[in-house]
């Protein structure tokens, strides 16, 4: 039977591994559409019907949660989370898989083999799912849009957009943007709690990095990762601990 998706998933590295992922997975699938927010994502559903839905359960505007709501008894639903709690309580409720982030090819391979088989029977009625999730849901923590940094005599705001890395500078941070570079007197601990993790990677004991200013990743000739950004010159290393964030790229 043909089948069509829709992949919905506000980061677009993760949302790049996984349509990469479904297309040598399962080269037969049509993504008709990928979208990175609730709103878009109603309308590309509306548009495209497709058979089935990757739902990131945390997108801004509308949830995952309330789009799958929308989409119960019309489309087969994978929840794309991380958290296990989420999953479960999807699972418990008829939703047809999960995918917890970040995910494996071969968890992936297990939940098309069952979109395969679920793709004969209608898509499972998702009613009062939300309500469900969300009592499941551990408190979401709200984070920084934006910072007051020291510049001269003066603070200048930086919204967490404009941000390319930040650098520990032994109990202060350094903060980088395109074209300029602000002292913070936090450390980088203390800057990555403010900062969402699903934006910002810490890549090495000493860097974290905005995720959305990443160009290309690539081996040095030690054989590590390193990042290339997109408005920056250096080369930004990526240690041992965390280069499975880029296995899969």
């Amino acid at each position: 039977m043909s089948a069509t998706a829709l992949i919905a998933e506000d980061e677009p590295l993760l949302r790049a591994e996984l349509r990469e992922a479904l297309v040598t997975l399962w080269p037969e699938l049509e993504i008709c559409a990928e979208t990175g927010d609730g709103a878009a994502t109603l309308l590309a559903f509306e548009r495209h019907k497709p058979t089935i839905l990757f739902l990131d359960i945390h997108m801004p505007g509308l949830t995952g949660l309330e789009i799958a709501e929308q989409a119960s008894g019309r489309a087969h639903v994978v929840f794309v989370t991380a958290y296990n709690e989420h999953a479960t309580a999807a699972f418990e409720q008829g939703a047809l898989d999960y995918v917890v982030k970040p995910f494996s090819v071969a968890r992936l391979a297990k939940t098309v083999a069952r979109l395969k088989e679920r793709l004969r029977n209608r898509p499972a009625d998702l009613t009062g799912l939300v309500d469900v999730l969300r009592a499941a849901a551990p408190a979401e923590t709200t984070y920084v849009r934006w910072l007051t940094v020291p510049h001269g005599r003066e603070l200048r705001v930086v919204t967490t957009d404009e941000i390319c890395y930040l650098r520990a500078a032994n109990k202060y941070t350094s903060l980088f943007t395109a074209n300029a570079e602000y002292l913070l007197t936090n450390t980088l601990k203390a800057m990555r709690e403010k900062l969402d993790p699903r934006s910002f990677w810490q890549i090495h004991r000493s860097f974290v990095v905005n995720v959305a200013a990443i160009q290309t990743i690539h081996r040095s000739f030690h054989g590590s990762f390193e990042v290339q950004l997109k408005q920056r010159r250096e080369l930004l290393p990526v240690s041992d601990a965390y280069s499975h964030l880029f296995r899969q790229l």
